[in-house]
């Protein structure tokens, strides 16, 4: 990896781990970001992460733009140095796959599509090789998910998949963006699955839905009380298949204020997942499975 360091006007310096997403890049911004953070720089007044990337916003009549950007670079050893290792979570999150309504939204905009003909679960089966839209599903939630960045609308996560690079599903965006989304699809573009925390614009593939909100700034729902955001950078994510009744009795626990999330503690460690990535693989869903 090669670090690059670029100027944003004179209030921001873009920091850039690599041309591409991986863990390893993940875990130097993170590192580096935290860094950052600690040294606690006079006049940094925002640090904000990315997948592989992050920002810093300061002001220039506290510290010259030049002497800012000489600060982040004398980080960056101590962020190489510094151990690859995450107390986190490892969540499950149901997923009603081929939901009617995703259906209906993609059914509306084909025009916008890369295949006019087929749903967007056809089309990504197609092209990672798969011969049917559930055995894509089932390559979908058969392996844990990274949370790798929290934004661009408030409270989306953008998930890698923990698999070996050459295994991983790869799905482009839509040819030209939807105006309407529903909320809480389950989609997919590039390399990154994704959760829409809201209604909107978009132009990830839609793959299903799930009854669980992870975004309430209103705080209504019960698991959200203590952060209008549920998830958070490092999250690790399960997609477990339900069907129309299991989504039906989730929404309807969730407006009763008695569903509750299942997560499990876990230590996440890039040295021993490169090592041994189906094994840590294993080792997280026994403690989502409490064995």
């Amino acid at each position: 990896m090669k670090t690059r360091y670029t100027f944003g006007g004179d209030e921001h310096i873009y920091v850039e781990m690599d041309d591409e997403m991986s863990l390893d890049a993940f875990f130097k911004s993170l590192s580096m970001s935290n860094a950052v953070r600690e040294a606690n720089i006079p006049g940094v007044t925002e640090i904000c992460p990315a997948n592989a990337s992050f920002q810093v916003k300061f002001d220039p009549d506290v510290t010259h733009p030049d002497d800012m950007l000489k600060h982040v670079k004398e980080l960056e050893h101590k962020a190489e140095s510094a151990e690859k290792r995450l107390s986190t979570r490892i969540i499950e999150i149901p997923v009603f796959y081929q939901d009617p309504w995703t259906h209906d939204c993609v059914m509306r905009f084909r025009e916008r599509h890369q295949d006019p003909s087929g749903t967007d679960l056809d089309y990504a089966a197609r092209i990672n090789g798969y011969d049917s839209a559930e055995a894509f599903i089932e390559a979908h939630h058969s392996q844990p998910w990274f949370v790798s960045m929290v934004g661009f609308v408030a409270g989306l996560p953008f998930l890698y998949q923990l698999v070996e690079r050459d295994k991983q599903l790869e799905v482009p965006k839509y040819l030209r963006p939807r105006t309407d989304t529903p909320k809480q699809t389950v989609g997919y573009g590039g390399c990154f699955s994704c959760i829409y925390s809201v209604r909107g614009a978009g132009g990830y593939q839609m793959f299903g839905i799930t009854p669980m909100p992870i975004y309430d700034p209103r705080q209504e729902v019960s698991y959200l009380k203590d952060f209008m955001v549920f998830f958070r950078p490092g999250d690790i994510v399960k997609w477990k298949p339900i069907d129309h009744a299991e989504y039906d009795r989730i929404v309807a626990a969730v407006e009763a204020g008695t569903y509750t999330p299942r997560i499990a503690e876990v230590d996440f460690d890039l040295e021993d997942f490169n090592a041994d990535m189906a094994g840590t693989n294993a080792k997280l869903m026994e403690a989502l499975n409490g064995a």
